[in-house]
């Protein structure tokens, strides 16, 4: 707060006090009063009120920078009331005390409702455990079944499997830290890792795939990352066109590896490439085709983000989609 603002605020106290001033003036010179004693009380009346003006200015002006210095210093802003100072005025205390009671209420509904999701994302860990068994059940029954029907029953199991787990990544994707080991690692083995887990709908879907220099080291963790492939094969198979074919291929930046993910598939509009990792967003390319629920790339990012993988994509409509993914160097794993 600047000294103008101090005083365009309280323009109308000191128009009354001039006001009054005046009146006492013109009383005094009426009763004869000498013009020598009403110019010292002007003098004087004026000194008193500009002192007075700039003391409770530099006071609350004070005030207001250690507020600020507090309100900087805060990670969590409600906690504000919590921590300023309280005020010397009795106005202003009682004032303070209801913004304080609020303030609380407003944080006890905050951890109520970080809780209820704490217990949320945990049920939904247990549920998603709880239904591999079934799903490794009907798994081994189909081996045992009829192969038209064993043809039919795997790849829709696998797909369960494929929501599943993306329910799962989805839940841990708000507090990764719980289930987050970093290590030395080779992108060939998390490719590897990737085609192995979508190897039946790969060929279901009748999509080759080409690896290319995946022998580069990456600093990173394997299942995340694997998961992340995984989900980009799936967009690719989902969005495949004729002869489809995907390329995993890696290049050194420096200290950094890039792993390039490409496809010949439909691609994707334009105008729709910002929207692609909104959470939700199913793009015209998904609304006409069924299975999109547009939380895919969605969960990608923010694995990527969290993984500080930079994750970037070119696509052009009608020929196909490119994904680069660029690993951190070891140099800023102290960032993770």
């Amino acid at each position: 707060m600047t000294f103008k603002e101090y005083v365009s605020e309280h323009i109308v106290s000191v128009l009354l006090r001039l006001t009054g001033l005046i009146a006492v003036c013109l009383f005094l010179l009426s009763t004869g009063t000498v013009p020598g004693v009403l110019i010292l009380i002007i003098i004087a009346w004026l000194l008193g009120m500009t002192i007075v003006q700039i003391t409770v200015y530099y006071k609350l002006h004070c005030h207001l920078h250690e507020l600020q210095t507090v309100w900087n210093g805060l990670d969590k802003k409600y906690l504000f009331a919590e921590c300023a100072p309280k005020p010397q005025g009795i106005y202003e205390r009682q004032l303070f005390d209801m913004f304080r009671r609020s303030s609380r209420t407003m944080v006890d509904a905050v951890s109520a409702a970080q809780a209820a999701q704490r217990d949320y994302r945990e049920y939904v860990e247990s549920w998603v455990h709880e239904i591999k068994a079934p799903i490794t059940a009907a798994q081994l029954i189909c081996s045992t079944a009829a192969p038209e029907t064993r043809r039919k029953l795997l790849p829709e199991l696998a797909q369960i499997e494929n929501h599943v787990e993306r329910a799962l990544y989805y839940a841990r994707a708000e507090s990764p830290d719980r289930d987050f080991v970093i290590r030395n690692t080779s992108l060939t083995d998390i490719a590897t890792q990737a085609l192995e887990h979508h190897r039946a709908l790969l060929i279901q879907s009748g999509v080759c795939v080409e690896t290319d220099g995946l022998d580069c080291a990456v600093y990173t963790d394997e299942k995340w990352a694997a998961f992340l492939l995984g989900q980009l094969l799936q967009n690719a198979v989902r969005y495949k066109g004729e002869a489809p074919l995907i390329k995993l291929s890696a290049r050194m930046l420096g200290q950094q590896a890039q792993l390039t993910v490409s496809d010949n598939g439909i691609g994707i509009p334009a105008h729709e490439l910002c929207r692609i990792f909104d959470r939700g967003f199913t793009g015209s390319n998904g609304r006409s085709r069924s299975g999109a629920t547009g939380m895919g790339l969605y969960i990608c990012r923010k694995l990527a983000d969290f993984l500080q993988i930079q994750m970037t994509v070119h696509a052009v409509e009608g020929k196909g989609t490119c994904f680069l993914l660029t690993f951190p160097s070891k140099q800023n794993l102290s960032k993770l």
